[in-house]
């Protein structure tokens, strides 16, 4: 007389198992329901749609800001190099050696 199954539900997919103790083996599995995708076509595919448009927004944002760049570090760079005009220990770090 075999010995009855129990059921263990999966941690990882949320199906049910049912295992045989003295095989140590599973004998079936059943999947657990998945809920659909998405609830509303219509709604899927206006979603969908509108993806271009903020891609190409984003693109346009990158573009404009890769053309700024070198205006941008010249700026930092004129910045900086006043700073250190005006400071002759800016940006300094003392050293451990120093300190002693």
């Amino acid at each position: 007389m075999p010995s009855p199954l129990f059921e263990v539900t999966c941690p990882c997919c949320q199906g049910i198992l049912k295992i045989d103790p003295e095989l140590r083996a599973v004998i079936s599995h059943q999947e657990a329901a998945k809920a659909p995708m998405f609830e509303d076509f219509a709604a899927a595919v206006a979603k969908h749609r509108g993806e271009a448009s903020r891609r190409e927004e984003a693109f346009r944002k990158s573009v404009d800001a890769e053309k700024n760049q070198p205006q941008l570090l010249n700026r930092k760079f004129d910045e900086l190099l006043k700073q250190a005009k005006q400071n002759p220990d800016f940006g300094k770090k003392p050293r451990d050696i120093d300190l002693d």
